[in-house]
């Protein structure tokens, strides 16, 4: 197993180290995504100032500001997409060479996925994740997390991690069958960002469709984590909304098992 592990521990280094290659991409990186969460803040902000009520969605003012930036912190690690890469090699025709090499080509993926996961963690969602702990207790009088949660959240945001990448090693499986990814990423963004709690938290939704999200993996990508991280899951609901996302994460590696079975049959390069 250490072998293994071996093999694909360069996939991570390097991907890690090609983000951090560039000064200027590394900074300009920093500034643009920093943007999302503030306006995302002031425009939560001024929905509960508009409302008559102390809360909505189950969610006090004070708790959708933690949610608003630790849905940040959640998607930069967790949304790191695979199928683009996919998608280039199959288009370039490169596919065929990770067919011969003696590695497993969706765990040589993940591995490059981990290492921008990595680098995400550390610039700049670290910072964040700090400032957000420091303005709960210092602004919002909350406190500090309790140390439980975190550690539930870091779990969960791990197997979080592992849905998503391997729904997108899934949704990449279109691009054997099509030459033209670029649209279907843009509407697979706009859906996940919506469906996972990323720009609204499920629980603002009527309970029917809280009942049909429960069904799709992509609420246990963000809001399942978040909303352990604030603690509103707990005893046997935080038990059953990780289970759950341990239920995801087999059921789509044996998916992707299948598809990529079926896909490599029918195999057809363009390019290379």
């Amino acid at each position: 197993m250490k072998k293994k592990l071996r093999v694909y521990l360069p996939f991570m280094e390097n991907e890690f180290k090609r983000n951090l290659a560039y000064k200027g991409s590394f900074y300009l990186f920093m500034l643009c995504w920093l943007f999302t969460p503030f306006i995302n803040y002031y425009l939560w902000m001024a929905i509960y100032g508009s409302s008559d009520g102390s809360m909505l969605g189950g969610l006090t003012k004070d708790e959708m500001v933690v949610y608003v930036f630790m849905s940040y912190v959640t998607t930069q690690m967790v949304f790191v997409s695979i199928s683009d890469y996919i998608a280039d090699h199959v288009t370039e025709g490169s596919v065929v060479m990770n067919l011969i090499k003696p590695i497993n080509y969706r765990m040589s993926l993940i591995s490059q996925a981990l290492g921008t996961m990595l680098y995400r963690f550390f610039a700049p969602t670290i910072f964040v994740w700090v400032g957000v702990e420091i303005y709960k207790a210092k602004v919002l009088g909350m406190g500090i997390t309790p140390l439980p949660n975190i550690l539930c959240y870091i779990v969960s945001v791990i197997m979080s991690f592992l849905i998503f990448v391997l729904f997108d090693f899934c949704f990449g499986m279109v691009a054997f069958v099509t030459t033209y990814m670029y649209g279907m990423q843009l509407i697979k963004e706009a859906l996940i960002g919506f469906l996972s709690g990323e720009l609204i938290p499920i629980s603002f939704f009527p309970v029917v469709m809280q009942r049909v999200f429960d069904f799709m993996p992509f609420s246990s990508m963000v809001y399942a984590p978040v909303m352990i991280y604030l603690g509103k899951y707990t005893g046997s609901a935080l038990m059953f909304a990780m289970a759950r996302q341990l239920v995801w994460v087999v059921f789509l590696y044996v998916l992707g098992s299948v598809l990529w079975n079926r896909v490599t049959r029918r195999l057809v390069v363009l390019g290379g």
